[in-house]
C-alpha cells in the first residue's frame, strides 16, 4: 500500500520540531518514533495514532476511527484514523498530539 504523501508532509510538519522524532518505515507504511516509542503513522491515506489502551474503546467511537488491525489479533492503543478526521489542521493535529502524549509518557528506547 502506498503512504499518502501529502499526509506523511503534514505529519512531519507537525513533528518536527520535536527531539527524538525519527522516521521510519513500518507496518507497510511510514512510522514516527519518538525516543523509539512509535507516536503516529501513516498507512495508506490513513493516519495510525498509538494511544493508551484504556482510550481505545473511546477513540473508537469518535468519526472515522477504526481499530488498527494487520494481523487478525487487533491491539488495543492502536487506531487508524481515516481522512475525514485529519483533513482539517486541527484535526491533525489533534490526533497527532494524542499519539505524540502518549508516546512522551512511556520510558525511552
Amino acid at each position: 500500500m502506498a503512504v499518502d504523501e501529502t499526509l506523511a508532509a503534514r505529519v512531519r510538519e507537525e513533528v518536527g520540531d520535536l527531539d527524538g522524532v525519527v522516521e521510519k518505515r513500518m507496518f507497510g507504511g511510514l512510522a514516527f518514533l519518538l525516543n523509539g516509542n512509535m507516536a503516529v503513522g501513516v498507512h495508506g491515506e490513513d493516519l495510525i495514532v498509538r494511544l493508551p489502551p484504556e482510550e481505545t474503546d473511546g477513540a473508537l467511537g469518535e468519526p472515522h476511527v477504526r481499530i488498527f488491525d494487520m494481523t487478525g489479533r487487533p491491539m488495543k492503543g492502536w487506531v487508524l484514523v481515516g481522512p475525514g478526521a485529519t483533513e482539517s489542521d486541527d484535526g491533525l493535529g489533534a490526533w497527532v498530539t494524542r499519539g505524540v502524549d502518549f508516546a512522551e509518557s512511556l520510558p525511552a528506547k
